[in-house]
């Protein structure tokens, strides 16, 4: 009987540290996708460019910033050159 509980409470334990050891999920333990990752998620119509019509989130609040030749569309190098975001704050 006390070789039982003591192997319950070996397994408890392994299984809160391991718990504990994984990476976190979500945004904070992803990372940002690569620039041909998101010419290839956003560019609906395979031109090898973004219109505004096309980007969204962070690439849409600073299209203007990113189009560094102002033609109206950003190419995988302007993106490769843009600023990057600012991380989030952790939510609590």
């Amino acid at each position: 009987m006390k070789n039982k509980i003591m192997y319950s409470a070996i397994a408890l334990i392994a299984t809160v540290t391991i718990g504990y050891a994984q990476p976190p999920q979500g945004e904070e333990g992803k990372k940002p996708p690569t620039t041909e990752e998101l010419m290839k998620q956003m560019d609906a119509d395979k031109d090898g460019k973004l219109s505004k019509k096309e980007v969204k989130g962070p690439l849409k609040d600073d299209f203007s910033k990113i189009d560094l030749d102002k033609d109206g569309y950003i190419t995988a190098v302007e993106l490769k050159k843009a600023p990057k975001p600012e991380r989030r704050k952790e939510r609590k």
